[in-house]
């Protein structure tokens, strides 16, 4: 037997058993064991036909997986499906608030990500931007996204957020990892370059203790107006 032989074997064999895979999501019943699990699975792999399929049958778009207590739409940020998430953001009762366990919404999931068109659409609905504790201007500064750091900051986010515990605003943070960009938009941003988190430090503090050469000059310059 032939090795191209064999081989068409193994791929028809293969496409049988996607096939069957993707059959198994579409039994009739949202409620039948495992279409939970196919939900969340049509999401991470961005197959918008399943999960259509899947939402006809019931499934609808503010179902929370347990793991993180995420609904679809924070999921689809999370894993960047973004097919996915166009079907669920523009679903008709979908939870823009949503917050998973950790307190996290999904303006705050794409901002961390370094989504801006996902922040930018979001905005647009007009979804909370300042919550107590970690917020997505903190996410934002972590990522070092400075056209997110700005899109934010112009719907009014407060530039001087503390994070719970350790007190640490944006900047504090942009500026410890050395997110030059996040950090010139968070000063031109009106941040207070004198606050201290709980152990008493500056942000140039911070920049000085990590060795972020490129900050210290950022927070030494004059705000740009």
């Amino acid at each position: 037997m032939s090795t191209s032989f064999l081989q068409k074997i193994r791929d028809r064999a293969g496409r049988l058993g996607r096939v069957l895979v993707y059959a198994s999501m579409l039994l009739p019943g949202a409620a039948r064991a495992g279409a939970y699990e196919d939900y969340f699975q049509a999401i991470r792999m961005d197959n918008v036909y399943f999960l259509k399929q899947l939402m006809q049958r019931g499934m609808g778009p503010n179902l929370i997986e347990p793991k993180r207590g995420y609904t679809g739409l924070m999921l689809s940020i999370r894993e960047d499906s973004m097919q996915v998430f166009d079907v669920l953001v523009n679903a008709p009762d979908v939870n823009l608030e949503a917050q998973a366990v950790n307190g996290d919404t999904p303006v705050m999931l794409a901002a961390f990500y370094g989504n801006a068109p996902v922040v930018q659409l979001l905005l647009s609905r007009e979804v909370e931007v300042n919550r107590p504790g970690w917020t997505a201007l903190h996410y934002a500064a972590i990522n070092g996204d400075a056209s997110i750091v700005r899109m934010l900051l112009d719907a009014s986010a407060y530039v001087d957020a503390e994070s719970p515990d350790e007190k640490m605003t944006p900047v504090m943070l942009a500026a410890m990892r050395g997110r030059i960009g996040a950090v010139a938009a968070l000063r031109d941003g009106g941040a207070d370059l004198s606050l201290k988190n709980k152990d008493g430090l500056t942000a140039l503090d911070l920049a000085r203790r990590h060795g972020q050469d490129g900050v210290i000059e950022v927070l030494q310059e004059k705000p740009r107006p």
